[in-house]
């Protein structure tokens, strides 16, 4: 039986999340965009409040929330400022390799931490020259003894600044790609370690962006995540589980972009007339709140898969690409709503805009998704209906049917270029349409 209701447990948190977004994340959003910082301190209050970290599993100090409460949560968070929601959630993405590998020891050693001590972890698999790409990555990860020695650099590091730990991704052959790669738990006051300026972003400004640089940092195999060949798999694991999340940033920012579109709309005259009379106006704010409901749909369909045991693979890829884009063309309505005013930083709508853009980037570009899906369709999907050819399209029969609708005993042949029906005991000798020689025809009815 299908449910869509929360329940009072999933109620209370969304209400918790909701109170922390509008009286610590809001008022801190403007002030730290235009300074280009993460303020640390939000991350604090939110790992004190319960908001952070939450998935932590229960035996590791966490509270075992699983991802259908973290999209509620971050839905919330996002809604006051995206930037913030990603460093909030970041931990998240850092330590979710640790929880789902097979490593006992690193979860036993790191995720106490994490939950109880404020320390921060990033992830890190992309690099200067490679994205989404994962299989290109060039990080070097050489064996040494009972250790291994990384050398490269992770660029578009969120949190690397104020990261504890980071989650490596590196190779031990470039040339085997997928099979090479591996994964290791590495801690920033190792030897070797160095993290390079903020990079200086259109949006997310309140969110810390870097780069790491490894120089020979040994790491001891006790703290590898994944051994070669297997780092690419928990890598894409950790995304299927992560991406429902950038979904629900997309959410929380097109609500906010269509509330305050609501608001403005309701206020503001033009002709002599409040904006929100106007039936065009009217269109874009049905569309923005169809846009929005679908969006999280998606998003907790996905993130439920995750939480069921299942495999949320393709929902997370339609859920994010869905979303993200459809937040794009909220916030594009939103500023087209508020005019020469939507383009100032005096009003929300522009820094909601420079936020949005990055979702379609990260975690997987749109196109990469479209590609994870298109890929589903064209080799795992099972159809419903049948093949081209073994469908009956009974069209010119006489009476394919008798009294009660079973078979009259009509037989019908379909070509299997054209898709012209024979009627007939036997096939045509060919074709009237395309020449196809008879002996290709295909029975189709009866079935």
């Amino acid at each position: 039986m299908l449910d869509f209701s929360l329940s009072p447990e999933q109620l209370d948190l969304q209400k918790r999340a909701r109170r922390f977004a509008k009286e610590v994340v809001l008022p801190a959003a403007w002030h730290y965009d235009e300074i280009d910082e993460l303020p640390l301190w939000v991350l604090k209050k939110a790992s004190d409040a319960g908001i952070m970290n939450s998935d932590i599993p229960k035996e590791y100090g966490g509270a075992g929330l699983g991802l259908v409460e973290g999209a509620i949560v971050t839905e919330e968070i996002a809604a006051a400022c995206p930037g913030l929601a990603t460093s909030i959630f970041d931990n998240s993405l850092g330590f979710e390799p640790i929880v789902i590998s097979g490593n006992e020891h690193l979860k036993k050693k790191y995720l106490p931490e994490i939950a109880k001590n404020f320390k921060q972890i990033c992830f890190a698999t992309s690099e200067p020259m490679m994205g989404s790409d994962v299989a290109g990555l060039q990080c070097r990860a050489e064996k040494d003894g009972d250790d291994y020695i990384l050398n490269g650099t992770k660029y578009w590091i969120t949190n690397s600044a104020v990261a504890d730990y980071m989650t490596i991704f590196a190779t031990v052959d470039i040339e085997k790609k997928h099979d090479g790669i591996c994964a290791f738990i590495v801690e920033k006051e190792w030897e070797g370690v160095r993290v390079g300026r903020h990079i200086p972003k259109l949006g997310q400004r309140t969110s810390n962006t870097a780069g790491i640089n490894l120089t020979d940092v040994r790491v001891p195999s006790e703290n590898m995540l994944a051994p070669p060949g297997e780092g690419f798999i928990l890598a894409m694991k950790t995304f299927s589980r992560t991406r429902p999340i950038i979904g629900a940033f997309a959410v929380g920012a097109a609500r906010s972009a269509m509330e305050y579109s609501i608001d403005y709309a309701k206020k503001r005259k033009t002709f002599g007339s409040k904006l929100h009379s106007y039936q065009a106006t009217q269109f874009k704010l049905a569309e923005m709140y169809q846009r929005v409901e679908t969006s999280r749909l998606l998003v907790l369909k996905g993130a439920w898969e995750a939480d069921s045991g299942m495999d949320p693979t393709i929902t997370a890829s339609i859920g994010k690409f869905y979303a993200t884009e459809s937040a794009m063309q909220v916030l594009n309505d939103a500023l087209q709503i508020f005019g020469g005013y939507g383009y100032t930083k005096m009003f929300p709508v522009e820094k909601l805009l420079r936020d949005t853009r990055l979702f379609t980037i990260y975690e997987g570009t749109s196109e990469i998704q479209r590609m994870i899906v298109a890929g589903y369709l064209l080799s795992a999907y099972e159809p419903v209906m049948p093949p081209i050819e073994d469908v009956p399209v009974l069209l010119g029969a006489d009476q394919p049917f008798d009294a009660d609708g079973n078979p009259s005993g009509e037989t019908a042949w379909r070509c299997p270029l054209c898709g012209y029906v024979h009627y007939g005991e036997e096939q045509p000798e060919e074709c009237p349409y395309c020449f196809v020689t008879g002996k290709g025809f295909k029975k189709v009815w009866p079935g």
